[in-house]
C-alpha cells in the first residue's frame, strides 16, 4: 500500500471512532501496520476494543501506546497510559498485574515536576486498592482528592469518574442522599456529552447499580432508559450492554412482565459472554432465579441460583425464599442468618432484612423478627426510598399481625399497599392486600378479607405466579376456619401463638383465666394437640396469624 493510501486508511479510521463507529473504527485501526500508528492511535484502538468486549485487544493496544509514548518522550502520557491499563487489568480481575502498571506510572509521574492532572488519575487506582483492601474512609479520603483534581483541571472524565466513586462509598456508608446526589451530579458530564465513552458507561452503569442498592427504582428506571438509548446509538458496542440488561429485567420483574423479564436476563448473560465474560453475570443468573420461583419453576430457579453463586454471587435472599416456599423452614432461617451475621453495610442488610423477617414470622420466632423489622424501619427511614418504605411497612405488618394485633398490622400494611402501587410493583401489591386480608379476618371482617383475597388472587393469576396464586385459593376456598374452632377461639389462639400467658390473654379480652382456660382446652381438644406449642404450631400452619 502506497503513503497515500495509508493516509488514506489512517483519515477514515479516525473518522470513524470520531463518530464512534466502533467496529469499523477498530477494524480500519486494527488492518493497519503498527508502525503506522502513533501513540493516540493505539489508545482510540484500546478503546474500540474495550467498548467491543475484546479486553485482550484492548490491554496490548494500551502496552503499544505506553511503549510509543515513552519511544517519544512522552512521559506523561506515557504514565497515562500505564494507568489506564491499571484500571483496566484490576478491574477485570487482575490486581496484581494492574498494581504493577500502576507503580510503573507512579515511578513515571515522580520524576516529574509540578501538579498534572495525572496525578489525580493515579488516584483512581489508588482508590480502588483501598476499596479492596476494605479501608473505606482512606477511599472516600482519596475519591474527594480526585474531584478536586476534576475541578482544578476541568477534567469532565475525572471529575466525573471522582463523584461517582465518593457517591457509592457514601451510600454504602448510609448517607444515601448525599451520595446519590454525588451521582447525579456526575452524570451532568455524560449527558452533556463532555465525558469519554468509557468513562460515560462506567458512570451510567454505578449510577443504576447504587440506585438499586437502595431500592430507588424511580431513578433506576430513568437512568436504565437512558443508558439504553446511549448503548443503542453506538452501532457494535458490547461493552456495558450486559449490565443495562440486568437492570431492564430487573424492572421488567417488578412491574410483573416476566416472561420479558426472563428473555432479557438471557440476553444479558450473551452480552457478557461476548464481552469474554464476567463475574457480574452471577447477577443476571440471580435474577433469573428470582422471577423462576415467582412462577414456581421451583427446580430451574435453583438451578439458575446455583450458577449464580458459581460466579461468587450469594444468590441470597432468593434462595432462602425458595426453601420457604417449600416449607424449609429452619433452612432458611439459618441461611438468612449466616448472611446477616456476615454483613454490616446497611446498604446490603435492606436487601435481605424483608426476607428474613418472613423466614422468621413463617418459623414463629417473632421476637428476633420483630427486631429485624425494625432495623429495617430505620434503614428505610435514612434512606428514604420508596420501595424500601414499602417492603418496610410489610415486614412491620407481617410481625404486628403475628403479635395479634391486628388494627395496628392492617394500617400499616395499607400503607405498603399505597406505596407499592406508586411504583407500579403488582406482585408485592397482591402480597400486601393477602396481608390486609389476614388482618380484616382477625377483626372479624371477613367480606373485607374476601374481597382483598379476590383481588391478590386475580393479579397472581395474571402474573402467572403460580405459587401465590394457588396459596390465595386456598384461603378463598377454605373461609371457614379450620379445625372447627370459634371466632373467639381463634383470637385465643393467636395469642398463644404470639406467646402470651393466659393471665395476659384474660386482661387483653376482659375475661376471668378461667375461661381462657376452658376455651384453650377447647381448642385442644379440637386440634387434636397437647401443648401451646403444638397449637401455635397449627395457627401458623393454617395462617391463622
Amino acid at each position: 500500500m502506497g503513503a497515500m493510501g495509508v493516509v488514506d486508511d489512517l483519515i477514515k479510521a479516525r473518522e470513524a471512532y470520531e463518530r464512534r463507529e466502533w467496529l469499523a473504527a477498530y477494524h480500519a485501526l486494527s488492518d493497519l501496520d503498527a508502525a503506522e500508528l502513533r501513540a493516540d492511535d493505539f489508545a482510540a484502538l484500546a478503546t474500540t476494543a474495550y467498548l467491543l468486549g475484546r479486553r485482550n485487544d484492548c490491554v496490548q493496544a494500551l502496552q503499544r501506546a505506553f511503549q510509543a509514548n515513552l519511544d517519544s518522550g512522552e512521559e506523561v502520557a506515557a504514565a497515562g497510559s500505564a494507568l489506564w491499563l491499571a484500571v483496566v487489568l484490576t478491574t477485570g480481575g487482575e490486581p496484581a498485574v494492574g498494581g504493577g502498571w500502576a507503580s510503573r506510572a507512579q515511578r513515571i509521574l515522580d520524576g516529574i515536576d509540578g501538579d498534572i492532572v495525572e496525578r489525580g488519575y493515579a488516584l483512581v487506582h489508588e482508590t480502588f486498592r483501598h476499596i479492596f483492601a476494605g479501608d473505606f474512609p482512606a477511599a472516600l479520603g482519596e475519591a474527594t482528592h480526585i474531584i478536586e483534581y476534576g475541578q482544578r483541571f476541568h477534567d469532565p472524565d475525572l471529575l466525573a469518574q471522582g463523584l461517582t466513586m465518593k457517591g457509592r462509598l457514601m451510600t454504602h456508608a448510609g448517607q444515601v442522599e448525599e451520595g446519590l446526589r454525588l451521582l447525579d451530579e456526575s452524570m451532568v458530564g455524560v449527558v452533556a456529552g463532555d465525558v469519554s465513552p468509557i468513562i460515560a458507561g462506567i458512570v451510567y452503569c454505578n449510577m443504576i447499580e447504587a440506585c438499586v442498592w437502595v431500592c430507588d427504582y424511580g431513578r433506576v428506571g430513568e437512568w436504565t432508559r437512558a443508558l439504553t438509548i446511549w448503548c443503542e446509538a453506538q452501532p457494535g458496542l458490547v461493552a456495558f450492554t450486559g449490565q443495562c440488561a440486568v437492570h431492564r429485567g430487573q424492572l421488567m420483574r417488578l412491574h410483573g412482565a416476566y416472561d420479558d423479564a426472563l428473555e432479557e436476563l438471557d440476553r444479558a448473560a450473551e452480552r457478557y459472554a461476548l464481552a469474554g465474560g464476567d463475574a457480574a453475570v452471577g447477577l443476571a443468573h440471580q435474577e433469573r432465579g428470582e422471577v423462576l420461583r415467582l412462577q414456581g419453576e421451583f427446580d430451574v430457579a435453583e438451578h439458575a441460583y446455583d450458577e449464580a453463586a458459581q460466579f461468587g454471587n450469594r444468590a441470597q435472599p432468593g434462595r432462602a425464599l425458595l426453601w420457604l416456599a417449600r416449607g424449609q423452614y429452619e433452612a432458611a432461617a439459618a441461611a438468612l442468618r449466616t448472611v446477616l451475621g456476615e454483613v454490616g453495610d446497611p446498604v446490603e442488610r435492606n436487601r435481605l432484612l424483608p426476607a428474613a423477617v418472613e423466614v422468621l414470622v413463617a418459623a414463629g420466632e417473632l421476637d428476633e423478627a420483630a427486631a429485624m423489622a425494625e432495623e429495617l424501619q430505620g434503614i428505610a427511614d435514612t434512606f428514604g426510598c420508596t420501595a424500601l418504605r414499602a417492603a418496610s411497612a410489610h415486614a412491620t405488618a407481617l410481625v404486628t399481625l403475628a403479635q395479634g394485633e391486628a388494627v395496628a398490622a392492617a394500617a400499616v400494611v395499607r400503607l405498603a399497599i399505597e406505596r407499592w402501587t406508586d411504583l407500579s410493583a403488582p406482585y408485592e401489591v397482591a402480597r400486601s392486600r393477602v396481608l390486609l386480608s389476614r388482618a380484616l379476618r382477625l377483626e372479624g371482617d371477613e367480606p373485607s378479607a374476601m374481597f382483598e383475597l379476590t383481588l391478590a388472587r386475580e393479579t397472581f393469576a395474571a402474573l402467572g405466579a403460580k405459587p401465590a396464586e394457588q396459596e390465595v385459593t386456598q384461603l378463598l376456598g377454605t373461609s371457614k376456619v379450620p379445625g372447627g374452632l370459634s371466632q373467639r377461639e381463634v383470637e385465643v389462639l393467636r395469642m398463644v401463638a404470639a406467646g402470651k400467658t393466659n393471665s395476659e390473654i384474660a386482661a387483653e379480652l376482659f375475661v376471668a383465666e378461667k375461661t381462657v382456660a376452658r376455651h384453650l382446652s377447647n381448642i385442644f381438644t379440637k386440634l387434636d394437640v397437647r401443648s401451646r406449642t403444638a397449637a401455635a404450631a397449627f395457627a401458623y400452619e393454617h395462617r391463622l396469624l
